[in-house]
């Protein structure tokens, strides 16, 4: 294997600096500028100071030294930190979060990469990486933490579920969730009701079938339902599911005719990417793959990246490795959220790291849902928009990403696919060309579904005066 190159300093130039400075000259809003991708040294981290290559380049040693707790935090960035920080986060994981903590070394190793030890306490509070896999207290909205109408299962998906972990939204496509865990939990998770161990604000549901029997339900509701074509499998994260049971499942989908795209649904690529440098994964993609091929079936993965930060030599040799074998595409569907990523800069960076130099193609960005405690990181649908515009004309066409809003009981839309818009209350609307699988009914009420116009909710800070009065008076007002 070639060496890791490690460094502690991070680009010559941020990108939003070059950007400005052009722009100013009479140049273009945004500058590529091509940088060649750094591991940061993680060394620099006091409880990490002898950790060697090959450790670092171990799955397990990945998934043994996760930080969980304040506690692990500590020990391994030490007095980098001051106290004013392990504060915050224990009041954030005690009042507001929905996930637990679970970061694996590689992650926590991308945040604040190029801070000094007498700047790593206020570059670690600002860092993008940070604010979405450890908020703190002041991270969230302190007048509206939460939207009135944000729901623990804010696109509804158990209601969708044909079978447990199931759910047939789209008239040809399905989302298996194989199990309820990920190497590393994200602060904004959609699956936040699911997906994790319970925290003092949530208690998480829970799958209640074997694995085998629920994998087995699977493989028997898509035989019998020839119209589903494409399968994402995800989770939780597909990179938890032990890889023979994982590969056994993929070689059923394969078996059936009529499934035509296999989608395998890792944050763990960027999170963890040791793990799908291991050989025995590595080998068994192979196998997959080239079955797939055989059969003319479509096999992708898809990963989520949502910082140019993240973008590592580690995370491009995974996904080349993938490639290697026969995978024939790699994309990202990164989340826009605000303080992450929420700036046309913020974007390209991030894109032109992905295909440019970890041949990830920038496939999706999806609008933050509308979980409880996320409204510090949403955007409103109009902000999106113009994000949308600032970033179309730099990148190939095909690499560049599309902005979606994942409208509940709708599906996924362009950001501006919608039917109207009260840009004063912040309530958009949206219709929808398709019944979910679950929307089985009368000609009649089948026919009204079609013509309804499902509301999308801004965040209430995003408003002017006379809006965020509105709400103010009227927490419980229905569009």
């Amino acid at each position: 294997m070639t060496a890791l190159s490690v460094a502690a300093t991070g680009p010559e130039i941020p990108a939003t600096t070059v950007s400005d400075a052009v722009h100013q000259a009479g140049g273009q809003p945004y500058e590529y500028v091509r940088r060649e991708l750094v591991e940061p040294d993680w060394r620099r981290f006091p409880g990490w100071e002898h950790v060697t290559e090959t450790q670092w380049r171990d799955a397990q040693w990945q998934r043994v030294n996760c930080v969980k707790n304040t506690r692990q935090l500590r020990a391994v960035v030490g007095d980098l930190l001051g106290d004013s920080f392990y504060e915050e986060l224990a009041a954030d994981q005690e009042q507001l979060a929905t996930m637990s903590m679970l970061i694996p070394p590689q992650m926590l190793n991308t945040m604040a990469p190029t801070a000094s030890p007498a700047d790593f306490t206020e570059a670690f509070f600002a860092d993008p990486i940070r604010r979405y896999m450890l908020p703190v207290r002041s991270d969230r909205d302190p007048e509206w933490p939460s939207h009135p109408h944000s729901e623990r299962d804010s696109l509804h998906e158990a209601e969708m579920w044909v079978v447990e972990g199931l759910t047939h939204r789209y008239p040809t496509k399905v989302l298996a969730e194989m199990l309820s865990t990920c190497p590393q939990y994200c602060g904004h998770c959609t699956r936040m009701d699911l997906v994790g161990n319970s925290t003092p604000q949530v208690e998480k549901h829970k799958l209640t079938l074997k694995p085998v029997d629920r994998y087995d339900q699977m493989i028997d509701y898509l035989k019998r339902t020839p119209g589903v074509r494409d399968v994402v499998v995800s989770g939780g994260d597909v990179a938890n599911v032990p890889w023979k049971q994982l590969e056994l499942f993929l070689m059923r989908l394969l078996d059936i005719e009529t499934v035509r795209d296999i989608r395998l649904a890792t944050k763990a690529l960027a999170g963890l990417p040791q793990h799908w440098l291991q050989p025995s994964v590595v080998e068994g993609l192979e196998r997959v793959a080239r079955t797939a091929a055989r059969r003319g079936v479509n096999l992708a993965i898809h990963t989520h990246v949502n910082h140019v930060q993240s973008v590592t030599p580690l995370v491009a040799e995974a996904a080349r490795t993938a490639l290697e074998v026969g995978v024939r595409d790699v994309r990202n569907q990164g989340v826009l959220m605000r303080g992450v990523n929420a700036t046309p800069e913020a974007l390209l960076d991030l894109c032109f790291a992905l295909q440019g130099e970890a041949n990830i193609l920038p496939y999706y960005f999806y609008m933050c849902d509308m979980i409880p405690n996320a409204e510090h990181w949403r955007v409103a649908v109009w902000e999106a928009q113009e994000l949308q515009h600032a970033i179309m004309g730099y990148l190939p066409g095909y690499a560049t990403p599309r902005i979606i809003c994942d409208v509940p009981y709708v599906g996924k839309r362009w950001v501006h696919q919608l039917a109207e818009y009260d840009r004063e209350l912040g309530i958009s609307y949206w219709t929808k060309n398709y019944r979910a699988g679950t929307e089985r009914m009368e000609a009649e009420e089948a026919a009204a579904i079609l013509n309804r116009r499902y509301p999308y909710y801004d965040p209430i800070s995003t408003l002017g005066q006379t809006g965020q009065k509105f709400w103010q008076e009227n927490p419980n007002h229905q569009a």
